[in-house]
């Protein structure tokens, strides 16, 4: 199956590949109308794949990243046109240089070619993938899972009409049956079919996609993200900061899964924190210290074991430790963080400073929300995924990182000596 997908995708791609400007957008342009004149159809898909998970005991965060709604999809089409109004990232000179032989040498942003996708239970990932893939020149190869089948299935196929009706091939856009797993063991053994193959999803799909592909990967990771409290902290900026990078959507990566606290004002603000914390019916697990302060006002925390400090939750609970200084929460975050986001809250600039330098993160906020590590609030109209590793890809992907580069030389009858 991949074979016969992946030669329709080189087929569409050399299309593509000259294809200007005006003509990617106008086919994302399509798309982001044809979602919308179609949001009807998209809703009865999904609500047919919702039922059908919960029928499967799909936990209530994965339904919550499933579910779409006319709100949702506005999201979606708003996201597609976002990066329509973004530049081209191909074509792009990266460098630029005459040697003194008369050589001149350029180097240029390209597509990668066919890019592999495999993730879970998100349809807005199957738009927000194939829009930036279509942008950067790259064709899309979407394996969503089977819970959200139904959605992916009349998401690409609005996709591939909204794309072949400006004159593109529709094959620039495929999806992947969710039927059985063989397929994406197919599409990871893919080496010379494929380019790519990104990951997005559990921390378990990630390491299961890393460990088997044979095709080159862009590794997502999952997000055990940190909020810092420090002592010269602003309070009145370190509550609403905590709640939103907890509960605005808990089910999300960049969604804070602990709170450590600054032993100096541990008994002014963890008080006012844990009792917000409750009221939104967040589950706290607490060292001995934060323990007994949740305690004397009544709240129902339990004592975090070891595996607590390393969980990504995607639900409302949480991890709270008091700690000696910003040198040990460092430390904690080093030890338990998956280098994904980790926020301070402090309005010192040494303290700052020092927090930035003992951090190995794709992103580092100060004196704001987890919440903002996105591709669409950091301007990239949506991401791809939010990559952990040190390659050219760390944060959110956007189309930039959806392209590699080739040099171009050219001479005048020059040869080596």
């Amino acid at each position: 199956m991949i074979e016969s997908l992946s030669k329709a995708a080189r087929a569409a791609g050399l299309v593509l590949a000259h294809a200007s400007r005006a003509q990617k957008d106008d086919a994302i342009e399509a798309i982001a109308i044809a979602l919308l004149d179609r949001q009807d159809e998209i809703l009865a898909a999904n609500v047919e794949d919702i039922l059908r998970s919960r029928a499967e005991g799909i936990s209530e965060s994965l339904i919550d990243r499933l579910t779409l709604n006319p709100s949702r999809i506005a999201g979606i089409a708003g996201g597609a046109r976002k990066i329509k109004a973004l530049p081209d990232p191909v074509g792009v000179i990266k460098r630029e240089r005459t040697l003194e032989n008369g050589l001149h040498f350029k180097q240029v942003t390209v597509p990668f070619g066919v890019v592999g996708m495999v993730y879970e239970a998100r349809p807005n990932v199957t738009v927000d993938a194939a829009v930036i893939l279509l942008k950067s020149g790259n064709c899309a190869l979407l394996r969503g899972s089977s819970s959200a089948a139904q959605s992916n299935e009349i998401l690409v196929s609005i996709m591939r009409g909204a794309v072949s009706s400006v004159g593109l091939p529709a094959d620039v856009i495929q999806l992947v049956s969710s039927a059985n797993r063989s397929s994406v063991t197919e599409l990871l053994h893919a080496r010379g079919l494929v380019d790519l193959v990104i990951p997005r999803g559990s921390a378990a799909l990630i390491r299961t996609v890393v460990d088997e592909a044979k095709v080159p990967t862009i590794e997502t990771g999952a997000g055990v993200c940190h909020v810092y409290v420090d002592k010269d902290g602003d309070l009145a900026k370190a509550l609403p900061i905590l709640i939103n990078a907890k509960c605005q959507r808990p089910s999300v990566c960049n969604a804070a899964e602990t709170l450590l606290v600054h032993e100096d004002i541990s008994e002014k603000f963890l008080p006012v924190a844990l009792e917000a914390l409750d009221s939104e019916k967040v589950l706290i697990h607490a060292d001995s210290q934060s323990l007994a302060i949740a305690q004397k006002l009544g709240i129902d925390a339990t004592l975090a074991q070891e595996d607590n400090w390393s969980t990504e939750y995607g639900v409302l609970e949480i991890n709270v430790r008091v700690v000696d200084d910003v040198d040990q929460a460092a430390a904690h975050i080093r030890k338990y963080g998956t280098n994904h986001t980790e926020a301070i809250i402090s309005e010192n600039p040494e303290t700052i400073e020092r927090f930035i330098n003992q951090m190995d993160a794709a992103a580092i906020m100060i004196n704001a929300s987890t919440r903002f590590t996105d591709g669409e609030e950091m301007g990239f109209g949506a991401e791809i995924g939010i990559s952990n590793q040190k390659t050219h890809a760390r944060g959110p992907m956007g189309l930039e990182e959806m392209t590699t580069t080739t040099w171009i030389v050219t001479g005048t009858g020059q040869i080596r000596g």
